[in-house]
């Protein structure tokens, strides 16, 4: 049985770290098959419900995969750690924190932002040399002395007023969402508005329903906060939310990515939107909707938002200018119901007070002025036409074997592989040749489903045929293909 320490750890914790450390030092190898979680109680002396906790937090971190029918295995695709890396993993969290600190401290398990600069295929990278930045200094520079020293004041933790009025105005002529500008709270991206629903709106312990595929830093604020993600399946027609809510029937709370869904690219249907709703009403639960890669649909009709629906007035609407104008900005919003605003704006003050006052100010007016539209016109020919770039130098470097399909959204492409295919070894092989290539289990929880990412929007032409040809090799006598 786990021995108890005098640190306040649970019972399952225990048994969770034994089980990472002996994925970690190899003693459990990639594709090892771990006991059956009824044996493996047994031989501890514990509960199974503990021994089901400890898998189910492993598989959430990518270290276990689940087997329908056939147990929970090491997941095939981890490598042993460098040694330093591998005294680094099992350095135990500082002592003193608290059971949530640790929740935090744990979160670089399962979500560690990358701190290099983005190289080619990678996802999620705008092209930030696009970026219009003479009219944004130009914009600075107009600021009067006066206004210069208001914005160097304590400034309201819900955002600059002009800045919410010009993001209220831009959702409804972009989005179709009505809102009035008192609904709009400035924030520092959308993992920051993720935190402030998952602080404000849940307890510890309660459920939410999540996409699987989906985004592993939702996951991680949610879990962070010592809430359970629980993974819901995706398909055509994007989250199963009939079948969530009835394997969870106790979910606090959604979150989705309606319009382009991170990572496949599925648009949710209408049908299932309007499902979404009602489940949110009949539930008191709530709607996160993440309106990730919104701003760029490439055809001729635009899919409005889901918070733009009837009766969407459980949802709250994230956005953020990380990929319409650039992640340095560190700046995006949440709309919320209006009752919530004086919560949200407080929580906001007491992380962080606010977003700097003079990137606020300079884009109220960028948008106001019209520059945002006409920046993501052009935004959205150049990624239109480098991802049709990307599509014939992979076909031609892997001699038609890799044939990507076209997307009218978002800015990065999937190639879907058969289930039991290995789409890790390509990826560490592209990682060797300095080619970014994410593979889909990395944000799976429960699907089986794998495949590659293939960021486009960031990268020229030129390195776009250039990455390509360095994989083409590898593609040409890859078997999933």
């Amino acid at each position: 049985m786990p021995r108890r320490t005098n640190r306040p750890v649970t019972l399952r914790q225990q048994v969770y770290e034994q089980l990472r450390l002996a994925i970690e030092q190899g003693s459990l190898p990639p594709g090892a098959r771990l006991p059956a979680s009824r044996e493996h109680a047994v031989s501890l002396g514990v509960s199974r419900n503990t021994v089901l906790w400890a898998l189910e937090r492993l598989q959430a971190e990518g270290y276990v995969v689940a087997r329908v029918g056939d147990g929970s295995y090491v997941s095939p695709g981890l490598q042993a750690p460098a040694p330093a890396a591998r005294a680094a993993a099992l350095t135990p969290p500082p002592l003193g924190l608290s059971r949530r600190g640790r929740l935090i401290a744990d979160t670089v398990l399962r979500w560690n932002p990358p701190l290099q600069p983005a190289g080619c295929f990678r996802i999620g990278a705008p092209d930030v040399a696009a970026f219009p930045f003479g009219t944004w200094d130009r914009l600075a520079r107009q600021a009067s002395v006066g206004q210069r020293r208001r914005q160097a004041q304590y400034l309201d933790p819900a955002g600059d007023p002009a800045l919410r009025e010009a993001i209220a105005q831009w959702l409804w002529a972009a989005r179709g969402i009505r809102c009035e500008a008192s609904r709009v709270l400035v924030c520092s991206g959308s993992q920051q508005a993720i935190d402030l629903a998952g602080r404000l709106l849940l307890d510890v312990g309660d459920e939410v329903l999540v996409e699987d595929p989906g985004y592993p830093g939702i996951r991680a604020s949610l879990l962070g906060h010592g809430v359970h993600a629980r993974a819901v399946a995706l398909d055509d027609e994007g989250m199963r939310i009939a079948e969530g809510a009835r394997q969870w029937p106790r979910a606090r709370m959604a979150v989705v990515t309606p319009t382009h869904q991170f990572p496949t690219g599925v648009r949710m249907s209408l049908e299932r939107r309007l499902a979404l709703l009602q489940w949110a009403r009949s539930h008191d639960a709530w709607v996160v909707e993440d309106d990730y890669d919104g701003e760029f649909q490439y055809g001729s009709h635009r899919l409005p938002a889901l918070c733009s629906l009837p009766q969407s007035e459980r949802v709250l609407y994230v956005g953020t200018f990380s990929k319409t104008l650039h992640p340095g900005l560190r700046l995006g919003f949440v709309v919320v119901p209006q009752a919530l605003l004086p919560s949200f704006a407080m929580a906001r003050a007491l992380n962080d007070r606010h977003a700097p006052g003079d990137s606020q100010a300079v884009l109220a007016r960028f948008i106001a002025e019209g520059h945002l539209l006409r920046h993501l016109r052009r935004m959205r020919e150049l990624y239109q036409g480098r991802q049709q770039v990307l599509i014939r130098a992979l076909a031609e470097a892997s001699q038609g074997r890799l044939r990507l399909r076209p997307s009218e959204r978002g800015m990065h492409l999937l190639h879907e592989l058969p289930p039991d295919s290995d789409d890790q070894a390509l990826s560490r092989h592209a990682e060797a040749l300095g080619v970014t290539l994410t593979p889909l289990s990395r944000y799976t929880l429960e699907s089986p489903r794998k495949g590659w990412l293939f960021g486009y929007a960031g990268y020229t032409p030129a390195a776009l045929r250039a990455a390509a040809r360095k994989l083409g090799p590898h593609l040409l006598t890859e078997p999933a293909l």
